[in-house]
């Protein structure tokens, strides 16, 4: 069976199979709204960790800012390799929904693990690993199983409501963070127990309510041969995979982390501890606001363009960050920015991707592009951790700015020629 689809231009209307027009403005799948539950909840854990960490790590610890751009990079890159691993096996063995849990899974039980880890930064590094490994493991299965949920001209529309959803936990997190240690003072061990805690109820959520979608059955209900390892690394010798793969590559270039940009903000404005968390709320709640209509944005004029004008906010998040605007209004601003970068890219990347491959082979496809991204932001997180070390936070900053300019230039090569907007068949 085939199924016409467009690499990265503005989706089709009324293709075949796709039903009819009003179907752009159906609701979303309930199975993408279970998805987004358990995203809801694991991000109110993770971002309760993850609104602590920079100053239970720099300031606590006193690291210095290479030792935690490394542990930054491995926060997202270290386990990359591991999310095509568990893309490949989620498609071999057609258990997303497992190996999705077992995600979920190592990502609770790594919270307890920042207990017994103590103040040994080894320790807290491989225990980061652990946490990230869950994620590796988790993400392209549940996005695989989003786009398998959804029509392909409804995905940005999904992925905009998922990712909403997902926002919402990271804008509750910071706050349960700033009220455990308002309760309690500096003691981050009430917050790393608590989160394990919420962390354990997004796995029985998941558990309960999220239903596994086939993939990859020929016309007569027997299933096709299981995926094989040549077939995996077959897609990156196809053109339009190949170029999606390299150009998430060259984005995750662009970025410094979430940690950076807060203990920039912090330094420039001298910011309380206390209120540190509530820096991830600002980002959160502009996130939380934007990602579906930007969603939607992306099914209507293409989701290239929104991904470029999300990078577009992330430059300008740089600039301000190294330039004159002070006080509150470089807190919105830059908050507001923040938000937008991750409301226009998050998703709409996988949006974009998903349909360029075949369902049997989507989540390994979607792993390859977010490795892509995870590796080049280990990358990145090290050389900015380097760079602040050698030239001061400033011309870092500055440094990051130009690289985004690069990046966005690189992608566009890659992505908008007229002959890649054409549309595609893509074997089933």
């Amino acid at each position: 069976m085939l199924v016409y689809l467009s690499t990265v231009s503005r989706p089709v209307a009324n293709e075949p199979g796709s039903g009819p027009r009003r179907r752009r403005f159906a609701m979303v799948s309930g199975n993408v709204v279970a998805l987004g539950t358990v995203s809801l909840i694991t991000d109110v854990s993770a971002e309760m960790v993850a609104a602590v960490l920079p100053l239970y790590l720099v300031l606590g610890l006193h690291l210095s800012p290479v030792a935690f751009g490394v542990l930054d990079g491995v926060h997202t890159g270290a386990t990359a390799l591991l999310r095509v691993v568990g893309g490949f096996a989620a498609d071999r063995f057609r258990r997303r929904k497992l190996i999705a849990g077992v995600g979920y899974a190592l990502s609770a039980v790594a919270k307890l693990g920042l207990l017994l880890a103590g103040r040994s930064i080894p320790a807290i590094g491989v225990v980061i690993a652990v946490d990230r490994l869950g994620k590796g493991v988790r993400s392209a299965p549940r996005d695989a199983l989003i786009t398998l949920s959804t029509p392909p001209e409804a995905l940005g529309r999904a992925f905009g409501v998922h990712r909403a959803m997902d926002s919402v936990g990271a804008f509750l997190g910071p706050l349960a963070a700033f009220a455990v240690l308002l309760v309690v003072g500096q003691s981050y061990d009430a917050v790393f127990v608590t989160s394990f805690c919420v962390a354990a109820l997004a796995v029985v959520v998941l558990v309960l309510f999220v239903r596994e979608q086939p993939a990859g059955e020929a016309a007569d209900g027997s299933n096709d041969p299981k995926v094989s390892v040549r077939e995996a690394f077959g897609l990156l010798r196809g053109g339009p995979a190949r170029r999606l793969v390299l150009a998430a590559t060259m984005l995750g270039l662009a970025t410094i982390g979430d940690g950076f940009v807060y203990l920039l903000l912090q330094r420039r404005l001298d910011l309380g501890l206390r209120w540190f968390p509530l820096l991830a709320v600002g980002t959160s709640l502009a996130y939380l606001v934007l990602a579906a209509p930007l969603g939607v944005l992306a099914d209507r004029i293409g989701r290239l363009p929104v991904v470029i004008g999300g990078y577009t906010a992330l430059g300008a998040t740089y600039l301000l960050l190294a330039g004159p605007v002070d006080g509150w209004p470089l807190i919105a601003l830059t908050l507001t920015l923040y938000g937008a970068f991750y409301a226009a890219t998050d998703g709409v990347l996988i949006a974009l991707a998903g349909p360029v491959l075949p369902a049997r082979l989507r989540t390994t496809g979607i792993a390859l592009v977010q490795t892509g991204q995870a590796l080049a932001y280990l990358v990145s997180s090290v050389l900015f951790g380097l760079a602040w070390q050698a030239w001061g936070p400033e011309n870092a900053i500055r440094a990051a700015t130009v690289a985004v300019a690069g990046v966005l230039v690189g992608t566009l090569l890659l992505l908008a020629s007229p002959s890649r907007l054409t549309t595609r068949r893509v074997p089933r």
